[in-house]
């Protein structure tokens, strides 16, 4: 709304004549004139009647190129008696009794004719004639506009008053005016693919872990995990269980309270996927459905459930944000793990571990597992989600998962080679010496037999790029024991490329 032109006072003209201060005809035949005293009344008068006035004159002094004009004779009154004031009844809806017209005074009629002074006033409509639009108003003095909010004020306070009674009246005592809404609707109903309807399908399926370690102490933590089959199979972190896995207590509360003791059935700590069971498994579990993390682009939603902080059944939401984000992460303890992560910046916390990942459909693409500190480690106790969050694909959890509970033991895709795990932004490179002084490149393993040597630098793993030796694993362990893979490598100066078929190792030792 523009407002450039308010409090702007705009200077009468001085060429037009000032308006005579001729008063309204009373409501009963007065003398020829009436005391000043009286024009608040008379002015409301003149806005209740279909007729129009001519305005009153500025007096002397308001503007200096208003010139004063000699007094003028009152003018006779009319024909035709004013009507009454209204009564209550008409506020009700009583329609008001019709008016005989007012006729102008004849002295008008004259001076219309002959052009002198005064001016004739404007014509009145007669009966059922539209009214013409009144004139603009000209600058008024203060004394006037006075008159005219005194006679507003009062005319307010009589319909405020005729309303009350009104209301009164139509009840037969007391009642309230007051405009009630409408009501709510006695149902309502989310569509099926909104947050809300996604988070309420899925929080029966996810469940907060409690684990305590075997000591003294009890020591424990407490994680997420989401229900993987009617058995009563829960996929979380190792890390999460890892306290427990000795000997400790482990439980599973529901999002309605329910609570069940459960036992792990296996862990894999290099991919930090885990399996626990419920040993009094409810009937009726319905297990999350799987997507396919494969197709996940950057760009579509995420929906992340957990416990963050020990805050059960907390949804928070976010985007892919970035796939295939190599991304070693350790638990504190010693246990290192890596993955080839898709990254979300859905507020995640410690608590929020092992918890899904969905998709806007609500299916499970991801385990969250890890997340960036501002100290530029990646771990699962930070301080708190700085919108860097980090899930092992749900592909890969999938296949460890069925791992574990057939055997479990994870089994892991291997190239039979040592790399630098320190260096970075060049490759990975084939480490001179293995650990204990063994062999860098197996004999006869998957890169022996692929003519890999000790010093090669790997800058690719199949479509992928290898800047060290963390992406390098996180990418062999997407795969699967036995898929061939063409690798691209540096020696000497020179690029080559080759072709391994992967072994595999069981166990995390």
């Amino acid at each position: 709304m523009s407002t450039e032109n308010e409090g702007t006072e705009v200077p009468a003209d001085p060429t037009a004549p000032s308006a005579p201060a001729t008063p309204p005809a009373p409501a009963t035949p007065p003398p020829a004139a009436q005391p000043a005293a009286q024009a608040p009344h008379q002015q409301h008068q003149q806005h209740q009647q279909p007729q129009e006035s001519p305005q009153p004159a500025a007096p002397a002094g308001a503007d200096a190129t208003t010139r004063i004009q000699p007094p003028v004779p009152p003018a006779p009154p009319a024909s035709v008696p004013a009507p009454p004031a209204a009564a209550p009844s008409a506020a009700a809806g009583a329609p008001a009794p019709p008016y005989a017209p007012v006729h102008a005074p004849e002295h008008a009629a004259a001076a219309a004719g002959g052009g002198g002074w005064p001016p004739a006033p404007p014509a009145v409509p007669s009966w059922g004639e539209p009214v013409p639009a009144p004139p603009a108003p000209r600058k008024r003095t203060g004394g006037l506009v006075a008159a005219v909010l005194a006679a507003a004020l009062v005319a307010g306070g009589i319909g405020g008053g005729i309303g009350y009674w009104a209301a009164q009246s139509e009840d037969g005592g007391p009642a309230s005016t007051t405009v009630s809404s409408g009501e709510a609707p006695a149902s309502f109903k989310r569509e099926p693919g909104t947050v809300a309807a996604v988070a309420a399908k899925a929080l029966p399926s996810v469940v907060t872990i409690q684990a305590k370690s075997g000591g003294v102490q009890g020591e424990g933590g407490t994680g997420t995990g989401f229900v993987y089959d009617q058995e009563g199979h829960i996929v979380t972190n190792n890390h999460v269980v890892a306290s427990a896995a000795e000997g400790g207590t482990l439980s599973a509360t529901f999002s309605d309270g329910r609570a069940y003791d459960a036992e792990v059935v296996g862990r894999a700590e290099g991919y930090d996927v885990a399996v626990i069971k419920l040993k009094k498994a409810p009937e009726g579990l319905k297990p999350l459905p799987l997507g396919d993390s494969d197709k996940v682009a950057v760009g579509d939603s995420t929906i992340a459930i957990g416990a963050p902080f020990g805050l059960s059944n907390t949804v928070t939401t976010g985007i892919i944000s970035a796939k295939n984000r190599p991304v070693a992460s350790g638990d504190g303890g010693g246990s290192n793990s890596y993955m080839s992560a898709l990254q979300t910046d859905a507020s995640i916390n410690p608590g929020n571990s092992g918890g899904p990942l969905l998709d806007a459909a609500g299916a499970v693409i991801g385990i969250n597992s890890a997340i960036q500190s501002t100290g530029g480690g990646y771990g699962q106790s930070q301080a708190g989600s700085i919108g860097l969050g980090f899930a092992i694909p749900v592909n890969q959890a999938k296949t460890v998962a069925e791992q574990l509970i057939k055997t479990g033991k994870p089994v892991y895709p291997v190239i039979g080679a040592t790399v630098n795990m320190n260096d970075k932004g060049e490759g990975a490179r084939i480490a001179e010496q293995g650990a204990g002084g063994t062999e860098a490149v197996t004999p006869s393993g998957p890169a022996a037999k692929a003519g890999l040597r000790p010093g090669d630098v790997i800058t690719a793993f199949g479509d992928h790029p290898i800047d060290s030796g963390p992406s390098l694993i996180s990418e062999i362990w997407t795969h699967k024991p036995g898929d061939s893979v063409e690798i691209t490598y540096e020696r000497d100066g020179r690029t080559a490329t080759t072709t391994v078929v992967l072994g595999e190792r069981t166990g995390d030792s």
